[in-house]
């Protein structure tokens, strides 16, 4: 047989069908010997010649006997068997669009299932559902008008396969587009990047599926006196020996083994909604390993309570996006036992160490107090900056790294300099991170910029500063290692710790949160405000924030007039305690904070003018002026004349994006570019309406030409990369 049609069935090694192209039904277009015809169109090809296993006489006869079997001849025009679909190039693209609605409503019919198990898990369920892109940003949720006629057009921005949840038949798409030669030979970087999105989904649905296998193991294995309970009809506890099963089955550890079952657990039992995200793709296997650790200690009700308020947004978020928010949902939901599992995780406080894949080594501490680990890192920092000032080379993280070694082995590593004076500073003044002349400029938790700003202390000895006896250069001084009596002790000297105002006032138990560590529980959030409020360096700023957490007026406290000075003499008294960190008081609230009104008047379109008192005796009454942060529009008020901000138009830059606007990226925007979205050069205003944070990486993609960021409203940019997708950054949503 020298051409024709694919086969039926093509075998494995079949030329017949390339790599993931759906099976075709095969046509009898002829009872000749030769069954010789013209291909019936495109997608279809010409088989190399090759032995037939039949004789042309056995062809004739088997050929007759089958056309004496049927009444009718099939016509040329036959449908395909539905069971095997057109190849993907050649399908139309609304069939393929019904078939994913079809594969979409068998999703939510499978949420629908899981949200049997409760009303906030059929909440969760629904919002794994809605706007379906899968891990990373949602795009454009629309088609666009064109042909898509590659083999991989489905996949590209809006068209079906490119919002398909994860399975059989979207691999078997993406297989086709990769050709034979994985090259994905006339497929737009668009149409690309949507097969990668498309082949994590599908990813993400084996994983699932697997978990789904684990659970029926268990359900199969119970612990002894342990019986299936509740509509997932789950035993509370499993058969040791199936965690030595599994270990040998992967070849993994007992804890890997160990955690997998749990997970899977948690699936089943407390979190249908996450089970059905990651089902059809939404999620990856380390999304749900996130949301399954941080419910860990909730019950059911509670877990699917928190999972409800991360779901929706989930499959766009970020890692550590994702893992701060719901941290957040777990401490509002349950703040108890959000505050139970920090003390219980301190039980388990460790120095760890390891092998490091260069051969180097590395050392790290886990499960320490956030306050403390707040003081250490400042510590690091300063003694960082002052190995640079003495010449240290390196970037800050290898500077940062010496520093810790340093302190830790009670070493100097500045180089010693045969000349006049100290590079860094006399040691002996007491100045660090807690000091007024140190290089944080003094400035509490809410101040401006942190030690991560490139400044420097201008109170130590200069190198070219003459002796003090004026007699000519003294002896180089002896270097000193970093102790306790060089680096003066004393907590956050400047951070920035978000407390809902009603959590300061002691009125509710909402979530705060501190950058670089994530959201923390309310009685956490209290002892550090009460901490900070000990040292009179600290400064307090108030966010006003809309129904969505966004950030819409701000105000920085200032002492109030001494002509009205109200002090808190009469407040209750309290011990000071200890600076660093803080201690415990005893049982009596810890800040004491009170929050009024003033009798000023507020700026125009702002939130009014109010009054904070810290309770700390002989503390003067601070005033807090609400000014508006331009979200939708803009009324230019603190547009700066030139191409440099004031330092109110950056702080409230800040405020409104606290990371920085890339999509992705969670860098402080204290530590980020102030950057103008129109280049001043090119007539860009310095105003809110034209400005935001961006890291140095970031900022430098904005400056690509292949690049487009655009400002579409005050608080939201529009990014839209090279291959044309187009992703979306709002503001930051604070704790409400």
């Amino acid at each position: 047989m020298t051409s024709g049609a694919a086969s039926p069935d093509p075998g494995r090694d079949d030329p017949a069908r390339r790599a993931g192209e759906p099976r075709h039904s095969a046509q009898d277009h002829s009872s000749a010997p030769d069954f010789a015809c013209d291909l019936p169109g495109e997608g279809w090809r010409e088989l190399p010649s090759s032995d037939d296993w039949l004789t042309e006489q056995e062809w004739a006869e088997w050929a007759a006997s089958r056309q004496a079997r049927e009444e009718e001849p099939p016509e040329d025009d036959e449908d395909l068997d539905p069971e095997d679909p057109a190849p993907p190039a050649e399908a139309d693209l609304d069939a393929v669009a019904a078939e994913c609605r079809e594969m979409a409503a068998e999703q939510a019919q499978a949420a629908a299932n899981a949200a049997r198990l409760g009303t906030t898990g059929a909440l969760a369920a629904i919002g794994a559902m809605l706007g379906r892109r899968g891990p990373g940003q949602p795009g454009s949720a629309h088609r666009f008008p064109g042909t898509y006629t590659g083999p991989a057009g489905g996949f590209a921005t809006g068209q079906p396969l490119d919002v398909a949840p994860g399975g059989a038949g979207l691999l078997g798409h993406a297989e086709y587009a990769a050709g034979n030669d994985d090259r994905f030979t006339g497929s737009s970087d668009d149409e690309l990047l949507g097969v990668i999105c498309g082949l994590d989904r599908v990813e993400a649905t084996a994983a699932s599926l697997r978990h789904a296998a684990v659970a029926e193991l268990i359900r199969r294995r119970p612990d002894r006196d342990c019986t299936p309970q509740g509509p997932a009809q789950m035993p509370e506890a499993w058969d040791e020996s199936i965690v030595a099963e599994l270990s040998y089955a992967l070849a993994e550890t007992r804890n890997a083994a160990e955690t997998m079952l749990s997970r899977a657990w948690d699936l089943e039992v407390k979190l249908p909604g996450t089970k059905a995200a990651f089902r059809s793709g939404v999620l990856r296997q380390s999304k749900a390993e996130i949301i399954s650790r941080a419910t860990t200690l909730l019950d059911p009700d509670e877990a699917r309570a928190a999972e409800a308020l991360v779901l929706d947004r989930a499959g766009r978020l970020s890692p550590s996006g994702l893992r701060a928010a719901i941290a957040h949902a777990v401490i509002e939901v349950a703040p108890e036992k959000a505050k139970k599992r920090r003390e219980q995780g301190e039980k388990d406080a460790r120095v760890e160490r390891w092998p490091e894949d260069s051969g180097n080594a590395s050392l790290a501490g886990r499960e320490l107090p956030p306050a403390e680990v707040l003081a250490a890192d400042q510590r690091i920092t300063w003694w960082a900056e002052r190995l640079r000032e003495a010449g240290l080379e390196g970037d800050m993280d290898q500077l940062r790294a010496r520093a810790y070694l340093d302190i830790l082995l009670d070493k100097d590593s500045r180089p010693v300099r045969l000349q006049t004076g100290n590079a860094g500073g006399s040691l002996d003044d007491g100045d660090g991170p807690d000091g007024g002349d140190g290089p944080d400029g003094g400035d509490g938790p809410d101040g401006g910029d942190g030690p991560d700003d490139g400044g420097s202390p201008d109170d130590g000895d200069g190198p070219d500063d003459p002796g003090d006896d004026g007699s000519g250069p003294p002896a180089p001084p002896e270097p000193r290692a970093p102790g306790a009596s060089v680096i003066p002790a004393g907590f956050a000297g400047r951070i920035h710790l978000t407390v809902p105002l009603a959590t300061l006032l002691e009125l509710a138990e909402r979530p705060g949160a501190i950058p670089g560590i994530g959201p923390v529980d309310p009685a956490l959030a209290r002892e550090l405000a009460g901490a900070a409020a000990l040292n009179t360096k600290t400064s307090y700023c108030l966010t006003v924030t809309d129904q969505q957490g966004h950030a819409i007026g701000h105000g920085c406290a200032r002492p109030e007039p001494r002509n009205h000075n109200r002090t808190a003499g009469q407040e209750r008294p309290r011990s000071p305690g200890d600076h660093d960190p803080p201690g415990d008081f005893g049982s009596e609230p810890r800040s004491g904070f009170v929050f009024t009104t003033s009798d000023q008047e507020g700026p125009p379109g702002g939130y009014g003018a109010w009054r904070l008192r810290t309770g700390i005796p002989g503390r003067p009454d601070l005033l807090i002026v609400l000014d508006p942060i331009a979200l939708d529009t803009c009324d230019h008020r603190f547009e700066a004349r030139g191409h440099d901000p004031g330092v109110k138009l950056r702080h409230l830059s800040q405020i409104r994006h606290a990371t920085c606007t890339g999509p992705t990226c969670r860098r402080p925007a204290q530590q980020c570019d102030f950057e103008h979205s129109t280049p001043y050069e090119a007539g860009g205003r310095s105003c809110l309406c034209n400005t935001g944070p961006k890291c140095r990486r970031e900022h430098r993609l904005k400056q690509d030409p292949r690049w487009k960021v655009e400002q579409i409203t005050p608080g939201t940019f529009r990014w839209t990369t090279p291959s044309g997708r187009q992703y979306i950054t709002e503001p930051t949503i604070y704790p409400i």
